[in-house]
């Protein structure tokens, strides 16, 4: 058994100093190239991506870059790009330091905190009350000490809005406080060499950037799709030793072993051409941990996207094959009529495919990580029971019987963990959420299964009505039917003649017909009827 200590290799895991990396001799995965074209689009440059991607990183590898760290950047794509390596003024701020204000005084306070080390270089004015007015003065007096135009990176722009979004009471204070902030990035245009912007969500430039209206979002170019994240041909080129040390340790074959790393962090795109990206913060990790683990979600699901998810009564049952244009996803975050656009900017979906004739996008989840450690954040919300209790317990059971083809034992399962199901506060709520009993049931199997990694899509057309629920194994597909305060016989005669199975003929896996009565009274599954046509 290999250990990490063994190897030689170290990873950035919770590194994001770019000088600190390289110095230091950690792993880097090269992406000076991208980050030196970015410069050349537009002064002024926005890019969303999600949380734990790589954005401060990047944002810490501009810094060096334009501080004139050519020493550096060595070895490097970069060097054979740039020529000038000139030194200008860099203010580099971070805005999630900013996060978890109760007012807007207090974010206030936050922001001047952030400027101290600056002002302290730079100078201060007594008669620059607000952040916005001493970052501005900032800007001004750099220039003027240095006689060299201002480099200005601003990450995770959007942290403080984000936990008070939708909030009456705070979000139009701190939208305020934001706005003035930024406001100077306009009014100090021509001192300003470039302008750097990061964040998870599109706020609108009129709410948040005021009159700044040259910014140049990046975030859907095909060009930039890589600039943060690891490709797969990265993968198999600067990590071709880490997989292989992986696949050891879990005792299979490299190739084994990439197809596992595909399937628990690849799946994100951010354009119509974007290739194959892994999520960097888990890959890392499990890389240095030698474990594959949902690392993404140690510290929980959000929950400002829990409470979005709420306030739209998102059907989440829908999210693994949705059809929508760009300005449905990509829009600005407090336009929002849904929670599409702050599940696609989190990173809990990501785009699929695009049909360039239909000018649509098809969405859906990322990768196992994204599913299981989304489904343990909704769990509770719509069964009362962790995620935890259901993996460690009925997951277990019901998975074996379903991969030793016992679909009768699976159900007896099924129906026993149903009957567990506590009586959650809301729970005649939650059948109004979903308008049926039926929806209940599907939402609460919808979030069993993606808790096992099984692909289930609900509501599924064919010619003559929608199947309740499909479910897609690798060697078998089950065509599921419920019936609330009905038998078992009906739920099956009707996949029967609505013919539910018939578009699954040619798939070349099993055939699985299950239909289930439910007792509303009971909260519980009463009886079930297997048809399996092999």
């Amino acid at each position: 058994m290999t250990h990490f200590s063994d190897f030689g290799r170290k990873y950035p895991v919770g590194i994001q100093t770019f000088s600190r990396i390289i110095s230091e001799g950690y792993v880097y995965i090269d992406k000076t190239d991208l980050m030196w074209q970015m410069t050349r689009v537009s002064p002024f440059v926005f890019l969303s991506r999600p949380r734990r991607f790589g954005k401060s990183l990047l944002t810490t590898t501009l810094c060096s870059f334009f501080r004139g760290e050519r020493e550096l950047f060595e070895g490097l794509k970069v060097m054979a790009l740039e020529k000038e390596w000139k030194k200008y003024p860099v203010l580099h701020i971070d805005v999630s330091m900013a996060k978890g204000q109760k007012n807007e005084d207090m974010l206030s306070n936050a922001l001047f905190r952030q400027l101290e080390p600056y002002a302290e270089k730079y100078g201060s004015k007594q008669s620059e009350l607000t952040p916005g007015a001493v970052f501005s003065g900032l800007i001004r007096r750099a220039y003027e000490q240095t006689g060299e135009q201002v480099v200005v990176v601003i990450d995770e722009y959007d942290a403080p809005l984000l936990e008070v979004l939708h909030e009456e009471e705070q979000l139009p204070g701190f939208r305020r406080v934001m706005q003035e902030f930024y406001q100077c990035l306009k009014a100090n245009e021509a001192m300003i060499r470039f302008c750097f912007i990061t964040g998870i969500t599109k706020f609108s430039q009129l709410s948040i950037f005021s009159t700044l209206n040259n910014i140049t979002n990046i975030s859907l170019l095909p060009q930039f799709a890589a600039i943060c994240g690891i490709t797969g041909e990265e993968i198999d080129t600067q990590m071709q030793p880490d997989v292989a040390r992986l696949a050891e340790e879990y005792e299979v074959s490299p190739k084994e072993m990439r197809e596992m790393l595909r399937d628990t962090y690849d799946g994100y795109h951010f354009s119509e051409k974007s290739p194959d990206i892994y999520n960097p913060f888990s890959l890392m990790k499990a890389f240095n941990l030698l474990r594959l683990q949902n690392y993404w979600f140690e510290s929980g699901t959000p929950s400002y996207l829990i409470r979005q998810l709420r306030r739209f009564r998102t059907d989440i049952t829908k999210l693994d094959d949705l059809q929508a244009t760009s300005s449905a996803f990509d829009q600005p975050t407090e336009n929002m009529e849904d929670a599409l656009p702050l599940l696609y900017q989190s990173g809990y979906m990501t785009i699929k495919s695009y049909n360039r004739w239909e000018q649509t996008y098809t969405l859906g989840l990322p990768n196992k990580e994204v599913r299981v450690g989304f489904t343990e954040g909704l769990l509770p919300m719509v069964t009362g029971m962790r995620g935890s209790d259901v993996q460690m317990g009925f997951a277990v059971r019901f998975w074996r019987a379903l991969r030793a083809d016992d679909t009768d034992l699976a159900l007896r399962e099924l129906q026993a963990y149903l009957e567990s199901l506590p009586y959650v506060e809301g729970f005649k709520k939650k059948l109004e959420e979903v308008s049926t009993a039926e929806g209940f049931y599907e939402w609460s199997f919808y979030l069993i299964f993606s808790m096992l990694n099984v692909y289930v899509q609900t509501q599924v057309k064919c010619a003559r009505g929608r199947a309740d629920m499909v479910v897609f194994m690798p060697d078998a597909i089950y065509v599921m039917e419920l019936k609330i305060n009905g038998t078992a016989q009906d739920a099956l005669d009707q996949i029967e003649q609505k013919g539910y199975a018939q578009r699954y003929a040619t798939d070349g896996r099993r055939i699985v017909k299950v239909g289930m009565g439910f007792s509303l009274e009971k909260r519980a599954m009463t009886e079930y009827l297997i048809k399996d046509e092999g």
